[in-house]
């Protein structure tokens, strides 16, 4: 349970972040956190793929990965979205 919440946390710190990044404005809360957990994973993905490790916890390092990832996914999403 308290490892969803460390995803949580990180998702919302990480969308919020990379949220800040693109675009300067949040997404709103929830889908800052979807995207920012689904930043994670894609981060971590990456960095795996690149010989690096991914997320590793609640760490600063994680975040970096995290917030990579997510503005990764909103520029992805952004594209997606202006299309429509």
């Amino acid at each position: 349970m308290s490892s969803i919440i460390g995803w949580i946390i990180l998702g919302l710190i990480a969308g919020f972040i990379a949220s800040k990044i693109v675009n300067k404005t949040g997404e709103g809360v929830l889908l800052d956190i979807a995207l920012g957990i689904v930043g994670a994973i894609v981060g971590g993905w990456l960095f795996n793929e690149f010989g690096h490790s991914g997320v590793t916890g609640l760490n600063l390092y994680s975040l970096l990965v995290a917030v990579v990832g997510a503005v990764l996914v909103l520029v992805i999403y952004h594209a997606i979205v202006r299309r429509r």
